[in-house]
């Protein structure tokens, strides 16, 4: 259990999609080995489309950030500050809506939140130790994107060219490349790109001591 009498440090993560956000947390928190940290992903936060039928849900433009259950988001991430465990949702890509099971997330030193929106939202900005934006080209970001969608989501080549084009492109050029301006620290994005990663653990590590 986290000690509420110390500053519990949020860590925002935000970059295009399939840009190695997640990659780039792991690698974080790896290196504040001893230390309670804890992930929180943006993509849980998609809103409930339960309500919706399939062919719908289809329809939503979901790289909009009102695609996102912002208010859930915040109170969650309140709560994790404050020392309180939380109700995570999970959030199922085959049918596009939130699965009825939820994630208990315990408490921690330190909180990795990443998402593509990760530091569009100001409250979300004002309440994070660090703010980092991982800068990766927009090719191999459709690559990755590719082979996620394609390989873990149960998405067809086609479909996920016509989404990339028809939505993902434009909203991060809309929505995500102009949050760059609001980071901390801009990730060149590279698997063996540990000198920045090195940089921010002992940054971590000095706010927690």
């Amino acid at each position: 259990m986290t000690n509420k009498n110390h500053k519990v440090n949020l860590v925002a993560i935000a970059g295009g999609s399939a840009s190695g956000k997640t990659t780039v947390a792991k690698k974080i928190a790896e290196a504040c080995k001893g230390k309670d940290v804890i992930f929180i992903e943006m993509d849980n936060y998609y809103k409930d489309l339960s309500h919706l039928s399939r062919e719908e849900r289809k329809k939503t433009n979901f790289d909009h950030p009102n695609a996102f259950d912002f208010h859930l988001l915040i109170h969650n991430l309140e709560q994790l500050l404050l020392g309180n465990e939380i109700e995570e949702p999970i959030y199922d890509f085959k049918v596009n809506s939130r699965s009825k099971k939820v994630k208990i997330i315990k408490p921690g030193d330190v909180i990795i939140f990443d998402g593509i929106f990760a530091l569009e939202n100001q409250e979300i900005r004002n309440k994070a130790t660090i703010n980092i934006y991982v800068d990766t080209d927009s090719d191999i970001r459709l690559v990755r994107r590719i082979a996620r969608d394609v390989n873990t989501r149960g998405r067809t080549l086609d479909s996920v060219l016509e989404q990339y084009t028809a939505t993902v492109k434009p909203m991060h050029d809309a929505f995500v490349e102009p949050t760059k301006r609001f980071a901390d620290i801009i990730i060149p994005f590279d698997f063996h790109n540990i000198v920045a990663i090195d940089i921010i653990a002992t940054k971590i590590k000095a706010l927690i001591k």
